[in-house]
C-alpha cells in the first residue's frame, strides 16, 4: 500500500515510522558525533524536541513580557484580556489547591500550563508541513511536538519531583520526610513486644511510600506523553488518506484541542497538588 502525503512511493509503514522518528545526535563507539544512528543509545540527543521546547518557552516568555510592558489598564487589547485572563484562572487554581505559602507556585503553575499548552497546540499544525519544509534543507527528520516525546515530558516531571523533595523538607524537615516514608501508612510500636516487628513495618512502609513517592513523577510524565502521542498517531493516520484526509483532519483537530488544554491544566493541577501535599504538616 502507498502511501500519500508528499513522500513518494513509500508503505504506510515507512511513513509512520519516518513520521514518528526524532532527529537524533549522539556519540558514536569511536567518540563522533553521529546523526541518526542512536538507536539503543540512552544517550542520545533528540535535537527536533529541544529545539521546539526551547522555541516555544521563548515565546510564552516574549508574548508574557510583551504584554507586561504594554498593559493598560484603561484601554487593553484582546490579548492582553487573553492573558489577564489565563493568569487570573491559574492564580485562583493556586489559591484553591495550594495550602501553603510560597511565591514561586503561581508563577510555576502558570509556566507549566501555558508552556504545556504551546507544546501540545503544535499537534495541530498538518504532519507533512514541517517535516517536508525541513526535509528540502536537508534535514530528514523532524518532529514537532515535544510533548510527544517521552524524555521531554519526563524532564519536567523529575523538575516536579525535586521540587516536591525541596517543599516537604523545607516544611517538615529532614526528620519528617524521612517519617513521611517509614512511619506511615502503617505506625510501628513504641513499647512493648510489639517492638520486635517495628522494623519490618518499618521497612514495609518505606517501600510502600517510596513507591508512592516514585510514582508520582511517572505517572505524571507518562500521562501527558501518553495521551499526546496517541493524538499525533491518529493524525498521522488520517493523512495516510490523503485528499481524502480533509474533513476527517479537520474533526479530529477540532476535538483535539480540548485534549491539548486538558493535559496542559492536568499536569498544571497535579504539580500544585502534589506540591501542597510536600507543604502540608500532616
Amino acid at each position: 500500500m502507498a502511501a500519500e502525503g508528499g513522500h513518494g512511493p513509500q508503505t504506510s509503514g515507512d511513513y509512520i515510522s519516518h513520521h514518528l522518528q526524532n532527529l537524533q545526535v549522539c556519540r558514536d563507539d569511536t567518540g563522533q558525533w553521529v546523526w541518526n544512528t542512536c538507536a539503543g543509545n540512552p544517550m542520545a540527543i533528540n535535537v527536533d524536541s529541544m529545539f521546539w521546547s526551547v522555541l516555544l518557552g521563548l515565546v510564552f516568555c516574549f508574548m508574557f513580557w510583551r504584554v507586561a510592558k504594554r498593559s493598560s489598564a484603561g484601554k487593553p487589547t484582546k490579548f492582553q484580556a487573553a492573558v489577564e485572563i489565563i493568569v487570573e484562572f491559574v492564580d485562583s487554581s493556586v489559591k484553591d489547591t495550594f495550602h501553603g505559602t510560597s511565591r514561586l507556585i503561581a508563577p510555576l503553575g502558570l509556566t507549566i500550563f501555558v508552556w504545556v499548552f504551546l507544546m501540545n497546540l503544535m499537534d495541530l499544525v498538518p504532519v507533512d508541513w514541517i517535516p517536508l519544509a525541513s526535509a528540502a534543507i536537508g534535514i530528514p527528520y523532524m518532529k514537532v511536538v515535544p510533548s510527544t516525546d517521552v524524555n521531554i515530558t519526563f524532564g519536567m516531571s523529575i523538575a516536579v519531583f525535586f521540587l516536591i523533595i525541596f517543599y516537604t523538607i523545607k516544611n517538615k524537615g529532614v526528620t519528617g520526610f524521612i517519617g513521611e516514608l517509614t512511619l506511615h501508612p502503617i505506625a510501628p510500636p513504641t513499647k512493648g513486644a510489639g517492638l520486635i516487628a517495628a522494623p519490618f513495618i518499618i521497612a514495609f512502609n518505606f517501600i510502600l511510600e517510596s513507591v508512592a513517592l516514585l510514582a508520582k513523577p511517572v505517572s505524571l510524565s507518562l500521562r501527558l506523553f501518553g495521551n499526546m502521542f496517541a493524538g499525533e498517531l491518529i493524525f498521522i493516520l488520517i493523512a495516510l488518506l490523503g485528499l481524502w484526509q480533509l474533513p476527517l483532519h479537520f474533526g479530529w483537530a477540532v476535538f483535539h484541542v480540548l485534549i491539548v488544554t486538558l493535559q496542559a491544566f492536568i499536569f498544571m493541577m497535579l504539580t500544585i497538588v502534589y506540591l501542597s501535599l510536600a507543604s502540608e504538616s500532616h
